[in-house]
């Protein structure tokens, strides 16, 4: 008897285990969780990465279980929404991936999409500009600029406006992301170092 019950329990310990692996490989972990570590050099390219990063790992944790309530906040009638200011970081991500991949910005109607996927993508155009930055020369990111396109006319700006633009606009929208949601009675957890881009034990 005792075998049995050693051999059933054996079964569900490795049936839990296969499901919790299954359920991990179908919903992979989203990047910025904890910062990445740093680069080893300091170079144009590095320390703009850095800077992704840091808002990346933000953005992680000030979007992290966010409520619908939360994110249907506004702490004014004039003032956007949580979600309408996380739709407005989607759209810098964008900007700050095109301006290293060397794409123009040209205006377009953006699809609404479900939180959870506007996080993901968030994330990850954060975490593929970053290594595109890391890995790029002095010489590439002065190639780096910001392009805007409407129809015919093209406006061209230096990798510089890319760092007051778009990245120090995004940094400061998480901010308010924060804010908003504090006001909505789910504040940011409380362990969350943006110092050492670690979560505290």
């Amino acid at each position: 008897m005792k075998i049995v019950r050693l051999l059933i329990f054996c079964s569900l310990v490795c049936a839990n285990r296969i499901m919790a692996q299954s359920e991990t490989m179908t919903e992979p972990e989203l990047p910025y969780r904890q910062i990445p570590d740093h680069p080893e050099a300091y170079t144009a390219g590095t320390v703009a990465a850095r800077l992704i990063d840091g808002l990346g790992f933000r953005y992680y944790w000030a979007t992290e279980g966010l409520r619908d309530e939360d994110l249907q906040f506004r702490p004014n009638e004039t003032a956007r929404t949580s979600l309408e200011t996380l739709e407005h970081i989607y759209g810098l991500s964008r900007m700050v991936l095109r301006a290293c991949k060397g794409e123009a910005n040209r205006p377009a109607e953006e699809e609404a999409l479900p939180f959870g996927e506007l996080r993901r993508k968030t994330l990850e155009a954060l975490r593929e500009a970053s290594g595109l930055l890391r890995r790029s020369t002095d010489e590439d990111i002065a190639t780096f600029n910001i392009i805007f396109q409407r129809g015919e006319d093209t406006s061209e700006f230096p990798f510089w406006n890319v760092v007051n633009g778009p990245i120090a606009d995004a940094l400061w929208h998480v901010g308010q992301v924060v804010s908003f949601r504090r006001s909505s009675g789910n504040p940011l957890n409380p362990k969350v170092s943006v110092f050492s881009g670690r979560v505290r034990e």
